[in-house]
């Protein structure tokens, strides 16, 4: 009977580059970050040794200690110590340290030696280490630690085989602590002194690139005018660059519905796959190339190194809210999808830290948002997509939820009290880098066949759900507003108008809001069938057509019904809404109960339906509207 391989577990702090060895050593591809908490799981791969030996390699989340209160680390520190349920003790650890940064990571390295268990050290980045100066001497370290050193680049692939034989049989024996064990101040001389004989810069004041560069990303002004530049330059790209791809879009599904038009006769049939399938789901997927953007330049700004100078930076300004820069991580993640920002929470210390950064960080106006907001703000300023007033408006859409959500934080975490262990916000800047561009674009597509595998889902069944509550019950009439309200569709709009009508919205596009609760990008395919807006082969022509049929709408005293303070009140909605149910699903499983998601959903709903209404009546009184 064959043995079972042997556990071989990789730890190390975070930005040392643990999770891009782990998908080299097992052909995995991962997410990696320069920021704490890429990794908030254990995720598992095998590997074989030189000689055949199967091996399972487990990558524990990173983490700066194995005695700490954020539940990646209790993870890591568990696993180590075989106390985890489903993870048994591994039979070696591989503790990967970055060589630019070894006195501080040698720290949890010397920890994990106390543990009894046999270990190697992986000393990565050699590389870019001794190109800021460092002369590094691994023999040297391995004599004054007891345990292997192996130098590596994991991102080329150099020292893999090294590193392999080093894991093979025997085991390395068991290292003896040379320091006195479970003593924290010995055990920092220590690595502090290794430290110094293993790694030696030329001179004592010499600075590299990154550190030329912090003094202007980092400076107390220039830094924050280039943050701003930044985000700036992100939105503004999204919207400029993604024209192209969205008419080739366009084009295809014209030459799709035109196929099945010739093909079939007139019927419900061939309208439930042009109006209901094709068209419903086309006007989601349209804004596929936005999408796929924003997940780019997020990974850009990720693997560049330039996310942990952001995190620095608002600090000071999320101190204010009641939050550490731990918080601006998940935060910022939170605009690409609220899913991985709230499971990346997993990374604050502080339990109360982390409710709070959960409860608002759904207000971080994420990608799904896009399809509704490029709807509706050139209806807003009156002219065509694109351009640098429309990223301008953008900017300002994403700014007023994340101050909404840093308000709300700081009431919030003055009623939950201060922290029984006070916490600190602990950040390592790791060094500027060459964009990973293999991780990048495999985390792009990854995110966009997401987003696909979501339209040729739950979006598709909403489409045809919808189709057919706008076709059925059928009324022969010439009149489409009788025939409309005829239907299931048209009976719920009446019934919901009342209640969404001081808001500024009819029934149908309250009708529309409530389709997309279970995905907001359906909002826009549900305003295409709702108010019956047919197909064009002009560039840009469903958005087009969506807004021309949203302006020609009127009410029955004539005032027009999507005039300026309808849209605003619109927008206002869609920014503080949670309208995400797997988001609520997934806040209910990271706080660890259902009350919170729900809690959370009903406040989001409530303040967002306030703030819409606000809006308008105010508009109204003022006859704006």
């Amino acid at each position: 009977m064959e043995k079972p391989p042997e556990t071989v577990a990789l730890a190390g702090n975070p930005n040392t580059g643990k999770t891009t060895l782990f998908n080299a050593l097992c052909g995995a591809v991962e997410k990696v970050g320069n920021y704490a908490g890429a990794t908030v799981s254990v995720r598992r791969g095998q590997c074989y040794t030189p000689h055949g030996r199967k091996l399972e390699i487990i990558d524990l989340p990173g983490c700066y200690a194995l005695a700490g209160g954020s539940p990646d680390q209790r993870i890591a520190s568990d696993v180590l110590l075989g106390q985890h349920e489903k993870h048994p003790r591994p039979d070696l650890v591989v503790c990967v340290l970055d060589a630019s940064h070894l006195e501080r990571h040698l720290q949890l390295a010397l920890e994990i030696i106390e543990l009894g268990v046999p270990v190697i050290l992986a000393l990565n980045m050699v590389d870019m280490a001794e190109k800021s100066g460092l002369r590094l001497d691994p023999v040297k370290l391995s004599e004054e630690l007891g345990v292997p050193v192996v130098p590596i680049q994991a991102d080329r692939g150099k020292g893999l085989v090294e590193l392999k034989q080093a894991m093979g049989h025997p085991l390395p024996a068991v290292p003896e602590p040379l320091w006195e064990k479970g003593d924290a101040a010995s055990r920092t001389r220590f690595g502090l002194d290794a430290a110094e004989l293993a790694a030696r810069r030329p001179t004592l004041h010499s600075s590299n690139l990154s550190d030329r560069l912090d003094t202007v990303l980092l400076h107390p002004v220039f830094g924050w005018v280039c943050f701003i530049g930044i985000m700036f330059a992100l939105f503004w790209s999204i919207f400029s660059f993604a024209g192209i791809p969205m008419g080739w879009i366009e084009s295809l599904q014209d030459f799709l519905i035109g196929q099945v038009e010739n093909a079939m006769s007139e019927g419900d049939l061939r309208d439930l796959l042009t109006q209901g399938i094709i068209g419903g789901v086309g006007a989601v997927v349209i804004f596929l190339p936005q999408i796929l953007l924003l997940f780019f330049f997020i990974g850009l700004l990720e693997s560049s190194g330039y996310m942990a100078r952001a995190a620095f930076l608002m600090d000071g300004f999320m101190a204010k809210a009641g939050l550490s820069g731990k918080a601006f991580l998940p935060l910022l993640s939170s605009f690409a999808c609220a899913i991985p920002g709230v499971m990346a929470t997993r990374t604050i210390d502080s339990p109360k830290e982390r409710l709070v950064t959960i409860f608002v960080a759904p207000w971080m106006s994420c990608s799904a948002r896009l399809p509704v907001y490029l709807l509706l703000v050139p209806m807003l300023l009156g002219g065509s997509e694109g351009g640098s007033m429309q990223a301008l408006v953008f900017l300002s859409i994403y700014a007023l939820g994340t101050l909404t959500a840093f308000v709300v934080a700081r009431l919030l975490r003055g009623r939950l009290g201060p922290d029984e262990i006070k916490s600190h916000f602990l950040l390592e800047l790791p060094p500027y880098r060459l964009p990973q561009w293999r991780y990048i674009f495999r985390h792009v597509l990854d995110r966009g066949w997401a987003f696909l595998k979501n339209a040729g889902t739950v979006i598709l069944g909403i489409m045809i759900l919808l189709w057919a509550a706008t076709t059925y019950p059928k009324l022969e009439s010439d009149d489409p507003a009788e025939v409309l309200a005829h239907t299931v569709v048209g009976r719920v709009s009446h019934f919901i108008e009342p209640i969404v009508k001081p808001l500024g919205f009819d029934g149908r596009t309250g009708t529309a809001i409530l389709t997309s609760f279970a995905a907001r990008e359906v909002f826009v395919g549900s305003m295409a069938q709702l108010f019956h807006v047919q197909e064009s082969d002009d560039e840009q022509a469903m958005r087009g057509r969506i807004r021309t049929q949203m302006a020609a709408e009127t009410w029955p005293d004539g005032r027009p019904m999507f005039g300026p303070a309808a849209v605003i009140s619109l927008l206002i909605f869609y920014i503080y809404a949670l309208q995400c149910l797997p988001t609520s699903a997934v806040v209910a499983r990271e706080a660890g109960s259902w009350k919170w998601a729900v809690g959370q959903f009903l406040f989001m709903t409530l303040f967002a339906a306030g703030a819409s209404l606000l809006v308008y009546q105010t508009a109204r009184l003022f006859n704006l509207a």
